[in-house]
């Protein structure tokens, strides 16, 4: 309803029809932020889930202190993200951050990862990936978990080795699974906020400047309630697009 609506949460409501939605179609700062959300989400998504697979695969074999490695590799998930901005600002400092010192060791020249417009998206989608890895090894371990061990014993029979096992056996079983970690994956992806506004708060200029901060700029900066609702309705309409769409094409699987 306040999509419709001009109101800046001190006066009363004024309609005004399709206005805010006309008007940010036509403002470039949308589209630049969309820009930024969706390459995040190509960074983070693909990344992260073939990330947690294989930490979830290598935790799902019989080695020394696994309920260790478990707990270390969870740990990031449960961590606030205040911690983990500090954290990883600190890791990212190009003057004292370690990343750029174990760089030097090497004779590379590390970057200013947040302060270059070039690579504080990148520097951005990696600390995502770091802090959601162990959720999603979580889930995927518990559907490796969940695949009988006579598919894998009747493949070494005739013969299959690892790669084939996992390829044939495994991927195809973890489906279901896989098909819940990237619907999940593509809505946390999509609502990116918390270490956009902790680290970079949307610079250099509007380089990690995502969806989900815009709105905040709109409502609780500049007091346009109305127009961050449109913004707001956008985001659930193109969230509610792609996730109807997997839907869709898991149901044809």
């Amino acid at each position: 309803v306040l999509s419709f609506t001009k109101y800046d949460m001190l006066t009363t409501p004024k309609f005004v029809g399709l206005q805010n939605y006309i008007t940010m179609f036509k403002d470039p700062i949308i589209w630049e932020v969309t820009k930024n959300t969706i390459i995040y989400t190509v960074i983070t998504v693909p990344v992260g889930m073939c990330f947690s697979l294989l930490l979830a695969v290598m935790l799902d074999q019989e080695i020394g202190f696994r309920r260790f490695y478990r707990a270390a590799f969870f740990l990031p998930t449960i961590t606030s993200m205040v911690v983990v901005a500090i954290v990883w600002q600190w890791i990212y400092n190009p003057d004292y951050g370690i990343l750029n010192y174990v760089l030097s060791l090497f004779g590379i020249q590390g970057p200013k990862w947040l302060l270059n417009t070039s690579t504080s998206l990148v520097s951005l989608a990696i600390v995502g990936i770091w802090k959601n890895a162990g959720y999603n090894m979580i889930i995927f371990l518990s559907g490796l978990q969940g695949i009988s061990t006579s598919y894998y014993e009747a493949s070494e029979l005739d013969g299959a080795n690892k790669w084939q096992q996992f390829r044939y056996i495994t991927v195809p079983m973890l489906r279901p699974t896989t098909f819940f970690i990237f619907v999940m994956s593509i809505i946390s992806s999509f609502q990116v906020f918390d270490q956009v506004m902790l680290m970079t708060k949307g610079g250099p200029g509007r380089a990690t400047s995502v969806l989900v901060l815009q709105i905040y700029k709109e409502a609780f900066q500049n007091y346009k309630f109305g127009y961050a609702s449109a913004e707001a309705m956008v985001l659930f309409a193109c969230i509610l697009v792609v996730t109807l769409i997997q839907f869709k094409r898991q149901k044809q699987d």
